[in-house]
């Protein structure tokens, strides 16, 4: 017999087996012998009452065995001399439209301007030692695409649960931890990720698929309002009546091709702001209410939103146990990010705190059209690397000096391996955004008590929150609104935004392709 069980227990008990069926067999009708399994189901944390609890929802296997489902991959045909889906960026959205492509029966031809997820590393390190940023490989660009060196957070707010458990189950089934499927808040790291992105690059190209890295897309070929193929750097050109764009938030060269070019593209409000760094056992005692987080405890997250003059001032990808990171895709700018381990162990935590933007806000760069919110992003950026001495440290303060407005004298040591630079970010940041800000921290800091610390410290800018250009598509075919055959994907298109949100729409944009053949071959 199998019953399911909503619990909520004590960290200590919700870790140890033991504790656990002693609480489900003195809680319950069950007696502890009859116990022969305890299945956790799902998992959350319910830190709103001083006494932290856990959130379980089990299913008790009485006086029966307990068989592990075997997540496993399909083994596909061939797809080698099908006719091919070119596919422009190896991000989550990128990589699986490729895996679905190959369950449809089509090749997937995928390009990457950036190099493999290996030969990433070195170029990661030259950034944060020598303040070198090679435009083509960096944490945005490359096998994975920003994904896999911003944490493998799979939060999101997809209601389509079968989706959203679909893609967890094959990132599980490509070496991920089963954990993902039971937490409330899944999260891989940005450790174990490479692996796991290898292990889908070396599927796509046992079943036939084609991955060109340290290739980049210049130009797309056209006849008419039908996309032809793509041209890469070196003059190649590669032929396809269906191309799927998934070249993520920073791809600012291919906005430009399309707006060059004359493909529709709008300019698309985004959030700007900073990234502030805490001690992890700070935040841990805010949230947990309490001295010392204990064993039984992961390192604390948070999420905070407040109104602050009619926009929103909220955290974004918060990352516990983890550092701030070098995010620029192109020397002369300075970019901020957040990742976390697999155990989220680092001695401090980050999150981005942004402002929301309006369309009024980019009145300075109208002439850009619909390249205006990407010039006023580049513009913080640039102005950023300018104030850090044409460097890659980042410009920062504490956080109190921060809300009222004084240059620090000092700075704290923070994750951030290029280091940092003392700046009033007023020298970054329009007034409105920097007002928006301080008032947001100084709100933040009555909810959460102990947060408006100037034991923490701000870096600036996070820019790269989303993408500033929507792709238009018809929402039905998803093909691009004038283009035939042309398919904007993912975040880079505003279509997603994370990793789970952007493998979805990949897979949606393939199987979208693999209907509109079929139609074809009827007609």
């Amino acid at each position: 017999m199998q019953k399911e069980l909503q619990l909520r227990i004590s960290p200590e008990t919700a870790a140890k087996d033991g504790l656990l069926k002693e609480y489900i067999a003195r809680t319950s009708e069950i007696s502890f012998d009859e116990i022969n399994h305890v299945e956790i189901l799902k998992r959350s944390i319910d830190a709103r009452q001083r006494a932290v609890k856990i959130n379980l929802k089990v299913k008790v296997y009485v006086r029966e065995d307990f068989e592990e489902k075997a997540i496993t991959l399909p083994e596909y045909t061939s797809v080698e001399t099908k006719e091919p889906v070119l596919i422009i960026g190896a991000g989550p959205a990128g990589l699986f439209a490729a895996l679905k492509c190959i369950e449809l029966g089509m090749k997937p031809v995928v390009f990457d301007r950036g190099k493999d997820v290996k030969s990433r590393i070195k170029d990661l390190k030259n950034i944060n030692v020598n303040h070198i940023v090679d435009p083509d490989s960096n944490y945005c660009f490359g096998e994975g695409g920003a994904g896999t060196y911003s944490d493998g957070k799979l939060y999101t707010r997809s209601k389509k649960r079968g989706d959203v458990n679909e893609i967890l189950e094959l990132l599980v089934a490509f070496g991920a931890n089963k954990e993902i499927l039971v937490d409330a808040h899944p999260h891989i790291g940005t450790n174990k990720l490479p692996r796991i992105i290898a292990s889908i690059r070396e599927y796509i190209l046992r079943h036939g698929g084609e991955i060109h890295f340290e290739t980049k897309v210049t130009d797309l070929l056209l006849d008419g309002d039908q996309i032809q193929g793509v041209k890469v750097d070196g003059g190649n050109e590669f032929k396809a009546e269906q191309v799927i764009l998934a070249t993520g938030h920073s791809a600012r060269d291919i906005f430009k091709l399309l707006h060059e070019k004359k493909i529709k593209i709008e300019a698309k409000p985004i959030a700007i702001g900073v990234r502030v760094e805490h001690p992890q056992s700070l935040i841990d005692s805010i949230q947990y209410n309490c001295d010392e987080r204990g064993e039984y405890l992961p390192p604390a997250p948070y999420k905070i939103v407040k109104q602050i003059n009619g926009r929103g001032v909220y955290s974004f990808c918060m990352c516990p146990g983890g550092v701030v990171a070098a995010c620029a895709t192109k020397p002369g700018e300075v970019v901020t990010n957040g990742w976390s381990g697999s155990q989220r162990s680092r001695p401090t935590a980050n999150s981005g705190i942004v402002v929301e933007l309006q369309f009024d806000d980019f009145k300075e760069f109208e002439q850009f059209g619909p390249l205006r919110v990407m010039k006023f992003q580049k513009s913080i950026e640039e102005k950023a690397w300018e104030l850090a001495g044409k460097t890659q440290r980042v410009p920062a303060q504490r956080l109190v000096d921060f809300t009222k407005g004084i240059k620090s004298k000092d700075l704290p040591n923070t994750s951030y391996s290029p280091g940092l630079t003392s700046v009033n970010l007023l020298e970054v940041f329009p007034e409105f955004i920097v007002r928006a800000l301080q008032k947001g921290f100084i709100e933040m800091g009555k909810t959460m008590k102990g947060f408006l610390t100037n034991e923490a410290v701000v870096h600036a800018p996070e820019s790269r929150t989303s993408s500033p250009v929507r792709i238009p598509r018809d929402h039905k075919t998803l093909e691009h609104v004038q283009i035939k055959g042309l398919f904007p994907c993912g975040e880079g298109a505003g279509y997603a935004g994370g990793i789970v949100s952007a493998a979805i729409d990949g897979r949606k944009c393939a199987a979208a392709i693999a209907e509109l053949r079929m139609d074809s071959m009827k007609n």
